[in-house]
């Protein structure tokens, strides 16, 4: 049976490349109105957005920091001109992530992990829910990682920042259960897009050597996690964390 969008709004922020990318695709080639996201790079922005209207469909391109209060609000409402009201909401940006020994970060970089992966949902949440509220329908899907629970060591900014997104996720959850608004959690694995393309042979081994199904995931399974999640059919599913990472976070 396939799964019921019915023609809503997605924001993803930091769409325009690696989960963020396939994400948006995904979801526009199942009847989403999709607004992709970026800061930086504006060619490769463009290049992503062909991709999304090759598709077909009713999207849009919105240029913003999504870790400025004011630039999420303008975000909010340029989607809302070109395509209407964000009705589901992903938080993908993201920023370099080093792994490295405690007394080697800065609290400014601490603080930039802290801007994407808390202060952004928060801010883009704030932004998003009055309509979804209204509206009695709202999905929001963060985008997490198995690095929390797995507390990974030299790579503390990044799991106590993801460790605050958790928070913020199922506490909302609790919150806007009532209004008929959905907060889950896709929290991936080590699936490998652009920004994995200095690791080396070792890393890559070492990694697949304690994942239960000796592979790699693809962009593809964390899009499909997203499509059930947003459905009607997950109506009923809030407050969840869905590993996406074959089976490295059993316990």
């Amino acid at each position: 049976m396939p799964l019921t969008i019915n023609n809503r709004v997605a924001l993803i922020t930091g769409s325009t490349r690696g989960l963020g990318k396939e994400m948006a695709l995904a979801l526009a080639s199942s009847g989403a109105r999709v607004a992709m996201n970026y800061y930086g790079n504006q060619e490769v922005a463009e290049q992503a957005f062909a991709e999304l209207q090759a598709v077909g469909g009713e999207h849009c391109l919105v240029r913003g920091d999504v870790t400025d209060e004011a630039g999420v609000k303008q975000i909010v409402a340029d989607v809302k001109k070109q395509i209407g009201p964000v009705d589901i909401l992903v938080p993908n940006a993201t920023c370099e992530q080093p792994l490295k020994p405690i007394e080697e970060y800065e609290w400014a970089f601490f603080q930039r992990m802290v801007d994407f992966f808390q202060k952004s949902p928060f801010l883009l949440t704030q932004a998003c829910l009055p309509h979804m509220r209204e509206q009695g329908w709202g999905r929001i899907v963060h985008l997490t990682s198995e690095v929390y629970p797995g507390s990974w060591p030299e790579f503390c900014p990044y799991c106590s920042a993801k460790g605050g997104q958790t928070g913020l996720a199922r506490s909302n959850a609790r919150e806007f259960a009532p209004y008929g608004v959905t907060v889950n959690i896709i929290s991936p694995g080590w699936i490998p897009v652009e920004r994995h393309s200095d690791a080396t042979d070792e890393e890559k081994a070492e990694y697949l050597a304690t994942a239960p199904m000796g592979k790699f995931g693809d962009p593809k399974d964390v899009a499909n996690a997203l499509l059930y999640l947003v459905s009607e059919e997950a109506s009923f599913v809030t407050g969840a964390t869905l590993d996406v990472n074959g089976g490295r976070t059993i316990y």
